[in-house]
């Protein structure tokens, strides 16, 4: 597998480097002492002890069970809630790194973590003037291990398709480079400070006070902090607790797609990571968006596409929709159109008798469909745009919310109501 040169200086690999030996050698020393955990945990134990770009992988095994055996995707299923916390002695060096004495920020902040993802964690803090924030806090040195890691990433692919031979099936390249797409916009918080200020000025621009996104602190904000106004609010997959702080759930719910959508023809960006930790019902009834660390942009063949496949599908037309899928990969080989049509069948099957109103495991289902959707390309030479497969996830996501909260609500007919 082929991956760019992204290691600037042969120190940096050479630290890593050593830094996973030393790892490697201390785990197997203890395996050597007596404690032997089963494989999976032991693979998951080094996977944690590595940090970063290894505990994204980790999340990818935990949410792929049609491709790794159970015990792994059962093992690695604490990846997805949170990463191992660091202490905040830690961080608090790069918060004095970014920003000098806290002290002049912030009247208090809380040690124990909100959040601790691969990437980052975060905190509540209280500012001077009492307004309720949180900070995100990047891991130290979190980008340079993530591209240090990304130049032997090919070593640990050969790992996975040992105990995972579906994967021989699936382009690893393009999960590689999925991971290292999203993992580097993710370190970019002022990146990410100014997408939400594109989504803020869109969503004042279409006259919207149904969904809102956080203040940010530019004061208090760099690459690597971002501080935001704290959202209070329970996640779309608590449906008691959506009931309780909205009468209408299924009423905010289509505002917030309508907004969505709107976003996707009409704004610059669109939020393109909307899994149940990043989409809101706040105390008062809004629907809140947060964590604008992976958005996306849409060409026009991209939403033709999607709009042909949502009225294809749905009547069962499918061998429009292996058109619609041929045009979009732009694939030079002769592709049998009967045979890509009977799998695209058997995929809408499997997807309708899902109970898509379950959001019990909703991350880890949607990974799965969507990495079936992108199998089925692969087998018949269709490479889709990384545009494509983010947005098509994100309308998945709305898809089971809906599902959930507001059954007799379209999805797809809202995409197209927009389009018009």
């Amino acid at each position: 597998m082929a991956l760019p040169n992204v290691i600037h200086t042969p120190w940096l690999r050479l630290k890593r480097v050593a830094q996973t030996n030393l790892i490697l050698q201390k785990n197997a020393l203890q395996w050597m002492m007596g404690d032997r955990p089963p494989a999976p945990e032991l693979l998951r134990k080094v996977f944690e002890d590595l940090g970063t770009t290894y505990v994204k992988i980790g999340q990818l095994i935990a949410s792929m069970p049609s491709v790794f055996p159970e015990e792994y995707v059962q093992a690695f299923q604490g990846c997805l809630d949170q990463s191992r916390p660091l202490p905040f002695e830690q961080l608090e060096k790069t918060l004095r790194r970014e920003l000098g004495d806290p002290d002049l920020h912030f009247s208090w902040i809380d040690p124990q973590p909100l959040a601790s993802a691969s990437i980052a964690q975060v905190h509540a803090a209280r500012l001077h003037t009492g307004e309720e924030v949180v900070i995100k806090i990047q891991r130290p040195d979190a980008q340079d291990i993530l591209k240090a890691d990304l130049s032997a990433l090919h070593s640990v692919t050969r790992v996975l398709e040992v105990i995972a031979p579906k994967l021989k099936h699936v382009s690893l390249a393009d999960m590689a480079e999925e991971i290292k797409v999203s993992m580097l916009e993710e370190c970019n918080f002022e990146q990410e400070a100014s997408n939400i200020a594109t989504y803020r000025d869109f969503l004042q621009s279409i006259g919207n006070r149904d969904v809102v996104v956080p203040k940010v602190y530019a004061a208090a904000s760099t690459k690597r902090v971002l501080t935001m106004e704290r959202f209070f609010g329970v996640p779309l997959t608590d449906l008691d607790a959506v009931r309780v702080r909205h009468p209408y759930p299924d009423q905010a719910l289509m505002n917030a797609l309508h907004v969505w959508f709107e976003s996707v023809r009409r704004c610059r960006i669109y939020h393109a990571d909307l899994h149940s930790g990043n989409i809101m019902m706040l105390n008062d009834g809004r629907i809140g968006f947060i964590d604008f660390g992976i958005v996306g942009s849409i060409s026009e063949q991209v939403w033709q596409a999607l709009m042909t496949l949502s009225t294809a599908l749905p009547v069962e037309d499918f061998d429009t929709a292996a058109e619609a899928l041929m045009q979009l990969g732009a694939t030079k080989e002769n592709i049998d159109t009967e045979a890509l049509a009977n799998e695209l069948r058997q995929f809408y099957q499997q997807l309708m008798f899902t109970n898509n109103a379950d959001l019990s495991d909703l991350d880890s289902s949607l990974q799965e469909v969507m990495l079936n959707l992108t199998g089925i390309g692969k087998r018949y030479g269709i490479r889709f745009p990384r545009s494509f497969t983010l947005l098509t996830k994100q309308l998945l996501y709305f898809d089971r919310y809906t599902k959930a909260l507001a059954p007799d609500l379209d999805v797809w007919q809202q995409g197209m109501l927009i389009d018009q």
